[in-house]
């Protein structure tokens, strides 16, 4: 009989074909072949309290008693949605403390748990250490932001009472190890992709000719330190369409500015991982110009790099955190400073006049590179480490 799994998250598909993003599901959907899992996360307006989705349950917990107000976690995530709207602050505490009895009812009922996120799910779990043993999975901005009095104390006890420690990066692993005490055994397990759903085959030539002009493409929320004002900057007086895919507080100003410059731009808004399958693989150039963030808020490293890498899209990133672990200037695209507009002009400008022979090198090197985050194998290190802690 399969051991019980408990996973916590706060952002997770609200429903089938979600433009939500899924890595956690799709972390659960190989986690399944060796635990019964179940998933809890916060509600959503028009979500199903409980269901089965493709072999998990998932388990939605009510935080606030008006519905049409559950508004703090979706869409996007909840840092950016109280700065999106500062009344959403209000929801706080109603959020911890329901998340906090909701998963020590939870716990009842499974061996271990798979916590993502040091703030919310890991400060609450960390009041529930007694219950089961569990292993924090660090994403981002969770680890690099958020680390003075009296959230550093709050993931301090987090550290403290996980039986074992995961991030996303070498980078990520550096900050706490250098903030934190107790974080010598953080151990590196990137975010996965699918390579069973993306692929250079599902390149779309009537997308291109529809455009009519080289692509490059943008997907991620629209926040600080995705850096898209940035890349809005570099695309003047480069003759290809900028495709932008994603929603969030700085859409209205991103959109302004697009307009202010005449770029050639479109806001495709949020997509489902469906949609965005062909647009990865048609696309000349992947763009993912990170910044940190005011807030010290920084990527990991974006899934959507890996997609469109396994997709075979060229990437030019900053070199910035994790995205370093995935890209490699020179192979499968390049790396510039972060903020470096003219430097990121210039990067794009010499993808997209590569020859044909030259690009499909960098295709090739992306598909290949990305074999290495192939979500079977991550989440054979995931069934590692929980297996240990069970």
């Amino acid at each position: 009989m399969k051991r019980k799994l408990l996973v916590t998250a706060s952002t997770f598909p609200r429903w089938q074909n979600d433009t939500e993003p899924q890595f956690i599901y799709d972390l659960c959907m190989q986690l399944k072949r060796y635990y019964e899992v179940t998933v809890l996360v916060p509600a959503a307006p028009g979500a199903k309290t409980i269901e089965r989705m493709e072999g998990i349950t998932v388990k939605r917990f009510m935080y606030f008693p008006v519905a049409r107000l559950q508004t703090l976690a979706y869409p996007g995530a909840i840092v950016p949605r109280i700065k999106e709207k500062k009344t959403r602050g209000l929801l706080v505490p109603f959020f911890f403390i329901a998340q906090y009895f909701a998963t020590r009812r939870e716990l009842k009922h499974c061996d271990a748990a798979l916590v993502n996120w040091f703030v919310p799910q890991g400060v609450t779990h960390s009041f529930l250490r007694g219950e089961k043993p569990y292993m924090l999975s660090g994403l981002g901005g969770d680890v690099t932001s958020l680390n003075e009095f009296p959230f550093k104390q709050l993931k301090q006890r987090v550290i403290d009472g996980a039986g074992a420690i995961s991030v996303v990066s070498q980078d990520l692993k550096t900050v706490l190890q250098t903030r934190y005490r107790h974080a010598e055994d953080v151990e590196v397990i990137p975010m996965g992709v699918d390579l069973r759903f993306f692929g250079p085959e599902h390149r779309d030539n009537g997308l291109r000719r529809h455009y009519g002009k080289p692509i490059v493409l943008f997907v991620a929320r629209l926040v600080e330190k995705k850096g898209a004002r940035y890349l809005l900057q570099a695309m003047q007086d480069i003759d290809a369409k900028l495709l932008i895919v994603g929603n969030g507080p700085e859409r209205d100003s991103l959109k302004g500015l697009a307009a202010r410059l005449d770029i050639d731009c479109e806001f495709l808004g949020p997509k489902t991982k469906d949609e965005l399958r062909p647009l990865y693989a048609s696309c000349d150039v992947f763009a993912a110009p990170s910044v940190v963030a005011a807030d010290g808020d920084k990527d990991g490293l974006p899934v959507a790099i890996l997609e469109a890498m396994a997709s075979g899209a060229p990437i030019v990133a900053s070199d910035i955190a994790g995205i370093g672990e995935a890209v490699v200037d020179g192979e499968n695209g390049y790396l510039t400073k972060p903020g470096d507009v003219q430097a990121l002009h210039a990067v794009i400008t010499k993808v997209l006049s590569c020859e044909d022979d030259g690009f499909e090198r960098l295709s090739r090197r992306s598909v290949a590179l990305a074999r290495r985050f192939d979500f079977v194998q991550i989440g054979e290190e995931y069934h590692e480490l929980i297996d240990a802690l069970i």
